[in-house]
């Protein structure tokens, strides 16, 4: 099983970058309306809020299991936010 300070690092460091695209898509669209953007920034925090939340959690019976289901819930919002971030 993974450390899960890497397990942390992973989620801080995938939705970060998705943040970032969205700043880069800002700046290489400057005219364009950023209301879509500001949405997926907002539910990006909300999911990293969410993850970490379950990986704090405490009473857990199969902690293996756990762990990568938060891995595998990560990767499908992951995929799911940059697939909006390429829709704009």
């Amino acid at each position: 099983m993974a450390s899960i300070k890497n397990l942390k690092k992973d989620i801080n460091y995938v939705l970060g970058d998705i943040i970032g695209e969205c700043y880069t898509w800002e700046l290489l669209n400057p005219k364009a309306d950023t209301k879509k953007t500001e949405a997926i920034i907002d539910e990006s925090i909300i999911i990293f809020d969410a993850l970490i939340a379950k990986v704090h959690e405490k009473n857990v019976q199969d902690k293996k299991a756990h762990f990568k289901s938060i891995t595998l819930e990560l990767e499908k919002a992951a995929n799911k936010l940059l697939e909006k971030i390429h829709k704009l």
